[in-house]
């Protein structure tokens, strides 16, 4: 047990204790010209998952793609790919799910050895055991190792302190620090930039809090999901609502992956669906592609998550 051991986050009311949704998300392209040749890969089938269960997924994509085979990719997240080879010009993707959530159980936070302990049991030494969690403190595209990060977390991280209690710290410093704002970032913003803005989407906060971990030699990763669309009266609107959303899950060897969201300034509780894990966005895009042809295109993403109880 160490002696900086946190009170409680305070996570607002969430909904029961285990809750079925129905999530759409439908993406909808309208190109200027004909897509003469298109390839894409798509990330929308909900993750089995410690508390949460895939009851069933289907989608729909028009117009029929001449190719489509489904796996699951590195992560253990289910991919789709699909492809066309004949001119369209219009392309609409359409993912239902039904995923029983529920919340996690509170980390034992007395349990959390000291972060520079976990930084340790993370490097790599010649005769030490393989830890596989180490694969996730390693810079990447969006989440790069930079020294402005580092300093960044330190803040968080005095010696001695408990990991988890120096990650809660860092997420509520990241809430505070930042100002969500859709304009300041686009999807190709990187930590670097989004650090020095102090502005940026879910997608940014994420990317920030992980870099920041990792700039220390800790492993985190990205989450990909949703939140609910509408909260029950008296509950809070969660910001990233009505779309995709991003959050971080950072290892404690006593308490494995501990989920923390810095847009929001909680821990996803049951209002949380899981879609896809990896190193950062690039490794779990909703949907992307690379195309021939199509010149301009309109683009409309719409994302819906209820309880089948209110349908």
């Amino acid at each position: 047990m160490t002696q900086d051991a946190p009170a409680p986050p305070q996570i607002p009311a969430a909904p029961a204790q285990s809750v079925l949704y129905r999530v759409v998300h439908e993406t909808a392209y309208s190109y200027a010209t004909p897509v003469e040749l298109a390839h894409h890969l798509a990330h929308l089938c909900p993750l089995d998952h410690a508390v949460q269960e895939r009851i069933d997924h289907v989608c729909d994509i028009h117009p029929e793609p001449e190719h489509r085979h489904s796996d699951v990719d590195v992560f253990g997240n289910q991919r789709e790919f699909f492809a066309y080879y004949s001119p369209h010009d219009t392309l609409t993707v359409r993912a239902v799910s039904l995923v029983q959530v529920r919340a996690p159980e509170p980390p034992d936070w007395e349990a959390s050895p000291p972060w520079e302990q976990v930084r340790e049991q993370l490097l790599y030494r010649v005769g030490k055991p393989y830890v596989a969690e180490a694969e996730y403190t390693f810079g990447t595209h969006f989440s790069p190792l930079f020294a402005a990060a580092a300093a960044y977390a330190e803040a968080s991280f005095a010696p001695g302190r408990a990991l988890l209690t120096g990650v809660l710290d860092l997420m509520r410093r990241i809430h505070a620090d930042f100002t969500y704002n859709p304009e300041s970032t686009e999807v190709q913003t990187r930590a670097p930039q989004a650090l020095e803005l102090r502005a940026g989407v879910c997608q940014d906060y994420a990317h920030v809090m992980i870099s920041a971990l990792r700039s220390l030699g800790l492993a985190a990763r990205y989450v990909s999901g949703y939140l609910r669309s509408h909260p029950k009266p008296g509950e809070e609107q969660l910001v990233g609502a009505d779309a995709s959303h991003a959050w971080v899950a950072a290892w404690c060897p006593a308490n494995g992956w501990v989920e923390f969201d810095p847009t929001n300034n909680r821990q996803p509780a049951a209002d949380y669906v899981r879609i896809a894990m990896g190193r950062d966005f690039a490794d779990v895009s909703p949907l992307r592609g690379i195309i021939r042809g199509g010149g301009d295109h309109t683009l409309k993403v719409g994302v819906h998550v209820s309880p089948v109880d209110d349908h």
